[in-house]
């Protein structure tokens, strides 16, 4: 029998960057002994402050300029890629990692959306992997403010 594909649940931006391969580690206060593929959930709740470091062209963790090609939109509420995790560890010298420990994200890719309750940890997202490759670009977004902010 197959094991279901497991999904980890990443505020956005951070979940955008990590699809589209600017960032290489995702920060947690736990140990990952996961490896492998996992699905990438943007969760409901936006990490402002990251948001508007970039908005305004910045990296969120180190304050240097970082000019990336942002979406309008990002979408929350659901899957939004896959990875491959690659490791765990305590320390790094990505400009990403601030956690106590990083769980290494290789071969990543932005997938359509598909909407699905997240949950904290690594989870059976309530969807199959068909409907993650079926799915539209519907769903909960957020959209960039005349002001620049998301």
């Amino acid at each position: 029998m197959t094991e279901q594909p497991r999904a980890l649940s990443i505020q956005q931006p951070w979940a955008w960057l990590i699809v589209n391969g600017h960032k290489d580690i995702e920060n947690r206060d736990w140990r990952c002994n996961r490896r492998g593929p996992v699905l990438i959930h943007a969760g409901k709740k936006v990490d402002q402050f990251a948001m508007r470091d970039l908005r305004t062209g910045h990296h969120p963790v180190t304050g240097l300029p970082l000019h990336l090609d942002l979406p309008e939109v990002f979408e929350t509420g659901g899957i939004v890629g896959e990875a491959t995790i690659a490791g765990c560890v305590e320390t790094s010298d990505s400009h990403w990692f601030v956690g106590r420990y990083g769980i290494l994200m290789r071969d990543a890719r932005p997938l359509p959306f598909q909407f699905c309750k997240g949950a904290l940890g690594f989870f059976v997202p309530a969807i199959t992997a068909t409907d993650v490759l079926a799915a539209g670009s519907a769903g909960n977004r957020i959209r960039r403010s005349a002001g620049g902010r998301a």
